[in-house]
């Protein structure tokens, strides 16, 4: 983990409430996988606390992080006033990603909402294994699939779906998850988005003997397990989602939904 004071690159609005940051990194670059996440806060914020946000993708060529949040309170509405060429200091990379040392060939990702922020990353990262990816990508209308325009999808078998039917499929993600497993196979399904979601997609992995890793989007005051603001419950006991996650193997989650709320690690 490092403190960094980082130049804002690109920090714009790409949807409604919707921010794209690029930050100049240096030390936390080489240490950063795809699922964590860091502790941010601007200069001149005002808010104690650091806002929690999900790594989107790192660029080790010219040593940039990017950052994809959605403003719903003071904190990350603090951040979206922040100016390109301006400084803001972070603190991460923070917890556990999704992948460890097996290779699974055939991976299924699933990203709603927000919660499509993580998956840049480590598409790119499944890319460099060699790994065959399907990536669906879903919201609640097309405004919130504009991120996708921001990753590189080339030969990844991409499929979008949105509440509203304004773009691709009208549904919901893991409605397409049943289509897809009817016609193929998938080792391991990696998805991150709202509760519900998860709990829906890795039931349905679990039904069908798959793998399942959940990227959970719990609150959080500190980030560096000094609270309990972010504890869940687990086959394993109690687990801190800012430490021991916020990836998990879904199968040792018994409530994915974090009693005690601070702020999240897509933002607020």
């Amino acid at each position: 983990m490092f403190l960094e004071k980082c130049k804002v690159l690109e920090n714009v609005e790409i949807a409604k409430n919707m921010y794209l940051m690029k930050l100049k990194g240096e030390k936390s670059i080489s240490k950063t996988v795809s699922g964590q996440f860091f502790m941010l806060q601007s200069n001149n914020s005002g808010v104690f606390l650091r806002r929690p946000i999900s790594i989107h993708y790192v660029n080790k060529e010219d040593s940039s992080l990017e950052f994809y949040y959605e403003v719903k309170g003071k904190g990350t509405e603090s951040l979206a006033k922040v100016q390109k060429d301006e400084y803001i200091n972070i603190q991460g990379p923070l917890g556990n990603g999704f992948l460890d040392d097996k290779i699974r060939k055939r991976a299924l990702l699933i990203g709603g909402g927000m919660g499509i922020a993580p998956m840049k990353y480590l598409i790119d990262e499944l890319k460099k294994q060699g790994s065959e990816i399907t990536f669906i990508a879903g919201g609640r209308n097309s405004g919130a699939l504009k991120i996708v325009n921001n990753m590189d999808l080339k030969e990844i078998k991409t499929y979008i779906t949105t509440d509203d039917g304004s773009l691709g499929t009208h549904g919901r993600v893991d409605e397409k998850m049943k289509v897809l497993l009817k016609e193929n196979e998938y080792d391991v399904v990696y998805t991150c988005g709202p509760e519900k979601m998860m709990e829906s997609v890795a039931k349905i992995a679990g039904e069908n003997d798959i793998e399942c890793f959940v990227s959970l989007e719990a609150r959080m005051a500190c980030g560096v397990k000094a609270c309990v603001g972010c504890s869940i419950k687990t086959k394993a006991g109690m687990k801190k989602v800012c430490h021991d996650g916020p990836v998990f193997d879904s199968k040792v989650i018994v409530d994915l939904n974090p009693k005690v709320k601070t702020e999240s690690c897509c933002g607020n």
